[in-house]
């Protein structure tokens, strides 16, 4: 569910309005998080006011983003409360619901993947793919069903050159996408089952 850009910039630009918008925020945030496998976790938006001498070109108000994860767990700012999946996941939700207000960029998440799999990883790819459509979206993943809805595929491999360790990074091309795929679904031996199952989720990750 998108905020719309009219709807977002109207609200922030009027001082009174933006508790409102904090709701609404909310409200969208937390209908993303359990697809994402954060069925528990519950999303707010702190806004405090400022001391008047404390005033700037941001505002008399401090806002802050805090989440709860679990049920009877504490809650705190984003940042400090979330490991690394978990944040990314976060930041993915915050990001679908704002993609239509924010300024076009390329958004990076990295192991957004981390902690699921099968018909979860899938709805990450299907947003991730969502959210590319309106932004740049790069995601490292060693997930196969992530992988599938990438429009492009590069990848990442080290080796020894020289007594040094050498980074390389390859673009694939279709074939190379179905193969590295299968070997993600099945490891160091390639089957021609899990080719066929490569094949199967780059169809249902083409847009």
């Amino acid at each position: 569910m998108y905020l719309e850009k009219s709807v977002f910039w109207s609200y922030i630009n009027s001082e009174k309005n933006r508790q409102e918008t904090a709701l609404t925020l909310e409200k969208y945030v937390n209908e993303e998080l359990q697809p994402l496998k954060l069925e528990d976790a519950n999303f707010r938006v702190n806004i405090l006011s400022k001391e008047e001498q404390n005033w700037n070109a941001s505002g008399g108000n401090s806002v802050s983003f805090l989440v709860r994860l679990n049920k009877g767990s504490n809650e705190g700012e984003i940042h400090k409360v979330s490991s690394g999946g978990e944040l990314s996941r976060l930041m993915l939700a915050v990001n679908l619901v704002l993609a239509d207000s924010l300024n076009r960029k390329t958004l990076i998440f990295d192991e957004v993947d981390a902690g699921i799999g099968g018909a979860v990883a899938a709805a990450v790819g299907e947003r991730l793919a969502k959210l590319s459509e309106d932004i740049q979206v790069l995601t490292i993943t060693h997930s196969p069903q992530v992988a599938a809805y990438g429009l492009q595929h590069l990848k990442i491999s080290k080796s020894e050159k020289n007594g040094s360790i050498v980074t390389q990074v390859t673009e694939l091309d279709k074939n190379e996408k179905n193969e590295e795929i299968a070997r993600m679904l099945a490891g160091v031996k390639i089957t021609d089952e899990a080719r066929a199952a490569a094949a199967s989720l780059l169809f249902r990750g083409t847009p």
